[in-house]
């Protein structure tokens, strides 16, 4: 059970993992894998379950994506300058949202308009 929201873990494919993110769509999981892999985290991400009910139209297949280190908390390691980009800069918010294509982590993200 998570202590409050920001740091939630649950058992995924039978590992304890710290939760990334949930309902991720697959070209969110094709940016977050390959960075949090470079910073050393190992993914693990699952099919959301569906829940049926009464035939509903297909889903739109999204994942929950988690990291085997439970300690890990997106919201700390983002405003704590814990990530890299593989180019060598600081993940910011903007990057992490996909606001931003390149990470720009000279200016605070408080400074942005």
């Amino acid at each position: 059970m998570a202590i409050n929201k920001n740091h939630e873990f649950e058992e995924l494919n039978g590992i304890k993992c710290a939760i990334v993110e949930k309902n991720a769509s697959k070209e969110r999981l094709a940016f977050l894998k390959p960075l949090l892999e470079f910073n050393k985290f190992e993914v693990v991400a699952i099919p959301t379950p569906v829940k049926a009910v009464d035939a509903p139209p297909p889903a739109p297949e999204t994942y929950t994506i988690g990291v085997t280190n439970v300690m890990f908390n997106p919201i700390n390691a983002i405003f704590g300058r814990l990530l890299k980009t593989p180019d060598g800069h600081i993940v910011t918010l903007a990057y992490w949202q996909q606001k931003e294509a390149v990470s720009n982590d000279e200016i605070p993200y408080y400074d942005k308009a």
